[in-house]
């Protein structure tokens, strides 16, 4: 367990703990109708990682500004500074400061642009400030809306790709996405399913109550389950939460919240003989009938100004996660083969996407915390290709040959790396010729009619030639590397 914070209590009574460096790493979705929680719930989150973690909430309602007396938050008012957001946001990443971007002084198209504008900010900055940082964004179907909405299609789209970089790939720039919706059916599905971590609060329309019941990996049938739960109530699955879905209470706020419904208050008396008419229309005693001034607004330069010494003054929160183990290249490189070892171990590898491959990578990667740097889904393919070969043929190979053949490989298309990779270590290792059958496992079907396909295609692209001797053993020649494979007794020339 990592950094913990108390969001409140379990079913049975015990803290609900969130470990917010696996939240930094793994994001989380809030579901929950309107009044369900779902803002207390976000406020307890922030209250409780103030001194630990920086924290931009893009707040559309204006509902969070009142974190700035308690725990120092700088407020941003994009109605005021909106020419100056992006110079804003790159201070706010580079000083660590916490801050509240108030989208509440403007429309529909402006608050989608706006919120765009700064989370794009955010997003490039350069990679010296990339610093955690917990990106809250309540109503978040606002910004990521599944279908068209009253904005127009530009500030749809332009708020849509922000929101998609922070959800898909915020990560590895230390941005954790924490949204808040009140109804999954109308988020954009591609930002949702970024989320690991879940909180599913009161909701009512069927379709929401079986997509969260999909999401928490429980059956349909329990999904009414959803329908029933109190205010401040949610059922939580994650790696920073749970590992099974938990019913969570969440604990009390100490700041205000400026979105809570008004209580119900008795109407005034009628008072005998009061004309009401005239109490309404006409003014009274110390009342001026004109329109009230309204209030003067710092000039933009010196909003911008004001924002920015705030932002250099404001001190840096803590810093949550502890700095990765410093390794040598050496050392990196050998724990990186012992996490491919490590998969390669499971049987069902082979069969696996390779999009998921990466993801299981990247989850093991960050368990021995090796910090940032970790391969792409690109140079991941290729590196576990070669480390599968090397083992399916792990004797003795000529080393410099094998060179070649790694290198050669990168001008063939993706599709025909992993085959021809197989077959030159064979070569390289003076093997017979993988059967159809084991090509086309090694590369995740158990078709040998598409293995032979690809042989076909390799030797089209002149990579390879296939041949047979006399007895019609197969034997595949590398024309550039000038090896081929050894003979085998079973494998006939297709």
């Amino acid at each position: 367990m990592g950094t913990g914070i108390d969001i409140g209590l379990t079913g049975a009574g015990a803290p609900a703990v969130i470990d917010l460096e696996e939240l930094l790493a793994t994001r989380l979705l809030v579901q929950g109708n309107s009044g369900s929680g779902k803002s207390h719930l976000l406020r307890r989150l922030l209250e409780q990682s103030a001194r630990l973690v920086q924290q931009i909430v893009i707040d559309p309602e204006g509902d969070f500004v009142s974190l700035v007396e308690h725990y120092g938050h700088l407020t941003v008012d994009a109605a005021e500074c909106e020419r100056d957001l992006t110079a804003i946001a790159a201070r706010v990443r580079r000083h660590r400061v916490s801050v509240v971007l108030n989208l509440e002084g403007l429309e529909v198209d402006g608050q989608l642009r706006c919120a765009a504008q700064f989370l794009n900010a955010l997003f490039e900055a350069e990679r010296d400030f990339w610093y955690p940082a917990l990106v809250v964004v309540d109503e978040a179907q606002l910004f990521a809306p599944a279908a068209a909405a009253d904005a127009s299609d530009e500030a749809r789209r332009m708020s849509l790709v922000a929101m998609t970089n922070l959800m898909c790939r915020g990560r590895k720039r230390g941005l954790a996405g924490v949204i808040a919706t009140q109804r999954l059916a109308k988020l954009a599905k591609n930002v949702a399913a970024e989320a690991s971590n879940f909180l599913m609060g009161r909701t009512f329309l069927d379709i929401d109550m079986a997509r969260a019941a999909d999401l928490l990996g429980m059956e349909r049938r329990q999904a009414e389950a959803f329908r029933d739960l109190e205010r401040g109530a949610f059922i939580g699955l994650g790696p920073a939460i749970a590992r099974r879905p938990a019913a969570i209470r969440i604990g009390p706020v100490a700041t205000a919240d400026r979105g809570g419904a008004p209580k119900l208050l008795p109407l005034p008396n009628a008072h005998h003989g009061q004309d009401w008419q005239s109490l309404i229309f006409t003014a009274g005693d110390g009342e001026k009938s004109e329109a009230p001034p309204s209030r003067p607004r710092m000039p933009r330069p010196e909003i911008a100004q004001t924002i920015f010494a705030q932002i250099e003054q404001a001190a840096a929160p803590q810093f949550v996660a502890a700095p990765p183990p410093d390794l040598t290249e050496d050392e990196r490189e050998a724990e990186i083969d012992g996490i491919l070892r490590q998969m390669l171990a499971d049987k069902g590898f082979a069969f696996q996407p390779a999009a998921a491959l990466h993801q299981d990578f990247l989850v093991r990667w960050r368990i021995r915390r090796l910090g940032a740097g970790a391969p792409d889904l690109a140079v991941f393919r290729r590196r576990v290709t070669i480390m599968r070969a090397r083992l399916a043929f792990p004797g003795d190979a000529d080393e410099d040959a094998w060179a070649r053949a790694i290198e050669l490989v990168q001008r063939l298309p993706d599709d025909l790396q992993v085959v021809f990779l197989l077959l030159s270590r064979a070569a390289v290792a003076a093997e017979t010729c993988p059967s159809d059958d084991e090509i086309a496992q090694f590369f995740g079907s158990h078709s040998p009619g598409r293995a032979r396909r690809m042989l076909d295609q390799l030797e089209k692209t002149g990579a390879i030639v296939a041949r047979a001797d006399f007895q019609k053993r197969r034997i595949i020649a590398f024309p550039e590397l000038g090896i081929e494979t050894a003979a085998k007794c079973d494998a006939a020339v297709s």
